[in-house]
């Protein structure tokens, strides 16, 4: 069985998970290997999501806060925050809550229509 945890420095901004403390690392968190496993996998998703959203900034006359490419980077951004909220210690955990992503990345303020059909839309 994977119980065994070992500490790990996590740079979400980096998209980095080592075994060795460096000056990118946000958090320090230890796991076992199914949980970096885990958190290898929402990384390269939202790895995925970055390029792509980087791809539909050069849409004109679409705004980025309206685009489905943001939304699913932003989804993706907020799975990783969450789990490393769920399996980070007492400092990661309050380091997340501090930055206030998870409530305010989930209830924007805007519903607005706009950009269905749009052929560069997933």
């Amino acid at each position: 069985m994977d119980t065994d945890k070992k500490r790990y420095y996590v740079s979400v901004s980096h998209q980095l998970i080592q075994d060795v403390p460096n000056d990118s690392a946000e958090y320090e968190v230890l796991m076992t290997e199914t949980e970096v496993s885990t958190l290898r996998d929402l990384l390269e998703k939202l790895a995925k999501e970055d390029e792509y959203a980087f791809k539909r900034t050069f849409v004109p006359f679409k705004s980025a806060d309206h685009d489905e490419a943001a939304d699913e980077y932003n989804d993706k951004l907020i799975d990783v925050y969450a789990y490393l909220h769920e399996i980070g210690d007492e400092t990661t955990r309050r380091t997340i809550e501090d930055m206030n992503i998870l409530g305010k990345m989930l209830n924007t303020d805007y519903h607005d229509k706009g950009y269905e059909g749009s052929p560069l839309n997933k």
